[in-house]
Formats: C-alpha cells, sequence, structure tokens
C-alpha cells in the first residue's frame, strides 16, 4: 500500500527544521523525514482491530509540528517510529456499510492492558498506559509504528476507536468531527462560561472553539483575535461578537471592563482566555489579558517556549491545558444547552451529535492526493495568509493515492 511514512533520519529532522521559513517550505518538506513509499500493511494486534481504508484525513496543527520537527522533546518517549502520521480521520470498513470516524486515542482498552485510574474515570486522554500493552508507544493514531495512520490508503483501527458517521454528514463534516472533539473539550474545560470570553488564533482550533462557545449561547461575548481576511469572516460567521487584531486586543479588554491600563499591566480582563496557538507570545498575551483571577485554557499544541510568568503570578491567573477529549461532566445549564441530560457525556457522542449542527465542514478549504503531499503540508503550513484552514487528503480516489 501507499502511506507517508515519517522516519528516524536526524540529519533529516534537522533540516526541516532550519528550512521551515516562508521562502523555503517546499524544500523543508522535501528535505524532511516524511517520505512517501509502498510499504506493507500493519498486522492485527489483536482479535478486536479490523483494517480500515481512510477516505480523508486532515493535517493537524501536532502533525505540521513533527513534520517540521518543532515538538516539545517531552514527547520522544511517547511515539515509536517509524509511523504514518493522521489522526483526524473519516474512514470505510471493508465489508460493511456506512462511514465511521476514528477516535485515535490508543488508551489501555485499546492497547489490551487492565485500566489505569485515569481510564477507569472517563479520561483517557489522561491515559497513564501509552507505552505498553500489545502496541508499540503511541499517544494515539498516528503516532504509532504499530497501527498505521490517516495519510496512507490503508491502516488499522481497534473496534473500540470507531464511531459510526450519521449519513446525514458529508465526509468533509465527519472529518471535523476529532477536531470538534477537541473543540467542545476545550470550552468545556472553562470553569466559568458566562463571563467575556477572547480566543487567540483563528485557526482550525480557535474557530472551532468559537463555534462550539456560540453554540453554548452562556458567554456574555466571545472576542477572537485573527489575522487573515478569510479568519475573520469565518470567525463572525461561527459567533465571535468582535473579530481583532492582536494589537487590539488589550485595548478591547480594557473597554469591556473600563479597566486602567499601564503598558502591558490591564486592571482588568477577560474572564477566560482560550489561547489557540500555543507559542510563546500568544501564551504571555493570554495571561496579560485575562482578569485578575480569571482562567487560561491551552488549547494550542506548544513547543519549547521560554515564558515571563510574572503576570500568572501577579493577577493569580488559572492557567489549564486541554488535551484531546475523553468524558465530559454537564452540569444542567451546560446540558441544556446541548440537548443532553446532566451528568457524564463521552466528548465523541457530542462532537457527532453537533456536527451536522455546525457545518464544521465547510472549514476544509484544500484536498490534495497522497502524492501531492509536499504542496498538501506547505498550504496548511502557510495558514491563513494563504487562506488555507483545514487541509485533508483525500483518498476516495484511488488515483489520488
Amino acid at each position: 500500500m501507499r502511506a507517508l511514512v515519517l522516519e528516524r533520519r536526524p540529519t533529516r529532522f534537522v533540516a526541516a527544521r532550519l528550512l521551515a521559513r516562508p521562502s523555503s517550505l517546499r524544500h523543508a518538506v522535501e528535505a524532511g523525514p516524511l517520505v512517501l513509499r509502498d510499504v506493507d500493511e500493519p498486522e492485527l494486534p489483536g482479535e478486536a482491530w479490523v483494517r480500515v481504508e481512510p477516505r480523508l484525513a486532515g493535517i493537524c496543527g501536532s502533525d505540521l509540528a513533527t513534520v517540521f520537527f518543532e515538538t516539545s522533546r517531552y514527547f520522544e518517549d511517547l511515539v515509536s517510529l517509524p509511523f504514518t502520521p493522521g489522526h483526524e480521520v473519516v474512514l470505510s470498513v471493508p465489508g460493511r456499510e456506512g462511514r465511521f470516524v476514528l477516535e485515535p486515542a490508543l488508551t489501555c482498552e485499546v492497547r489490551g492492558v487492565p485500566l489505569c485510574a485515569a481510564c477507569a474515570r472517563g479520561d483517557t486522554q489522561r491515559c497513564a498506559a501509552v507505552m505498553v500493552g500489545d502496541l508499540e508507544p503511541g499517544i494515539q493514531t498516528g503516532y504509532c509504528s504499530s497501527t498505521g495512520g490517516g495519510w496512507a490508503s490503508a491502516m488499522v483501527a481497534h473496534e473500540r476507536q470507531l464511531h459510526e458517521v450519521p449519513p446525514t454528514l458529508s465526509d468533509e463534516d465527519a472529518v471535523m468531527v476529532e477536531p470538534l472533539a477537541c473543540g467542545v473539550h476545550t470550552v468545556l474545560r472553562a470553569k466559568r462560561r458566562e463571563g467575556h470570553l477572547a480566543i487567540l488564533g483563528a485557526g482550525t482550533v480557535g474557530l472551532i472553539a468559537t463555534a462550539v462557545a456560540a453554540r453554548l449561547g452562556s458567554f456574555a461575548s466571545i472576542t477572537v483575535v485573527a489575522r487573515y481576511p478569510l479568519q475573520r469572516e469565518l470567525a463572525r460567521a461561527l459567533g465571535a461578537t468582535v473579530v481583532v487584531g492582536e494589537s487590539e486586543l488589550p485595548e478591547r479588554a480594557r473597554r469591556l471592563r473600563g479597566s486602567l491600563r499601564a503598558g502591558r499591566f490591564l486592571g482588568d480582563g477577560f474572564d477566560v482566555v482560550i489561547d489557540a496557538v500555543g507559542s510563546a507570545s500568544s501564551v504571555r498575551q493570554a495571561v496579560e489579558a485575562v482578569r485578575p483571577g480569571g482562567e487560561v485554557v491551552l488549547a494550542g499544541m506548544p513547543g519549547p517556549n521560554r515564558l515571563d510568568l510574572a503576570a500568572l503570578w501577579h493577577r493569580e491567573v488559572r492557567l489549564v491545558g486541554a488535551y484531546a477529549y475523553g468524558t465530559e461532566h454537564l452540569d444542567e445549564a451546560t446540558a441544556q444547552a446541548l440537548g443532553r441530560e446532566p451528568g457524564a457525556v463521552r466528548t465523541f457522542a457530542l462532537a457527532l451529535a453537533l456536527a451536522g449542527e455546525l457545518n464544521l465542514g465547510r472549514l476544509v478549504t484544500h484536498r490534495y492526493g497522497l502524492r501531492d503531499y509536499v504542496s498538501a503540508l506547505v498550504r496548511a503550513r502557510e495558514g491563513g495568509r494563504a487562506d488555507a484552514i483545514k487541509v485533508v487528503f483525500d483518498l476516495r480516489q484511488r488515483k489520488a493515492r
């Protein structure tokens, strides 16, 4: 089968990072560790596993960070090389009717080991066993040599990872279910969901968080920081109250509260800030824009950063991470807004229920075959400045593979 494979080639990792500039992105991909080649299909790890065929596979920000060697060394022991990327996937299962989306977390149940404390609680995003069991190490499908990934003509999946797609959803809506689950979890990580919200970044993560926050209908206002025209247009369409540039955010915060401002210091600010970028500058801006005692939710995947956390200390800001999805515990107000019963519900179930309503397939702006992977990755990396939001590999036609 044909697959894009990330190989263990240290010099190629270094080349990709050194060339990861706007003027040399194509060279960075071509010289990097990702190659398109013929490989054997992964073996089925056990009885509960099936062979599946990707239809659409998204390119995620974490995928780009891996391809361009910008990830934290924290993840080195939590993946197994060589691996085929691709965890945002809508699939066909040979011999079955319908389509499926993949919940890619390689948890205790998927690995065939006793449930850790986190998995027993339903917090599968915090699984403690991502390096043991029936599989090689890997936090998710797409980072594990045993499973393959969506950037290929075939892969394997555990039955517990598969969720049937309603026939009313397009493939484009379906491929957005996994990132939508991330967005749902991100917004629900905020303890206060009735005040003023700011979202930094209007790529896929930020726009989905905007849509989810607007769907809840509980925030007093939603301010989105967006750089490019298409991002601004989509942010407004998805429910942003106000869209601003980066330099305008402190003044927006000041005017909301009528607060004092001295340089980077604000006497007051947003109740919640979601950082959908994950850079050192965005984390700093988030901490400085939130009110004293407020909270910052870190949704964008961070790399190695050097941060001045004086504002976090001085303002007693609560900084929380939002990784993937698991089980959400809905209070009465949130449950009513989402048309659910209060209590525990899997994030993926919420995402599947919201997918058709939010019409997030409109965020799929570009489609490529595997053979055009260099152009696909360049366009995804260019992002908003190239009018790209979600770039996907389209494997529905064999010739595109």
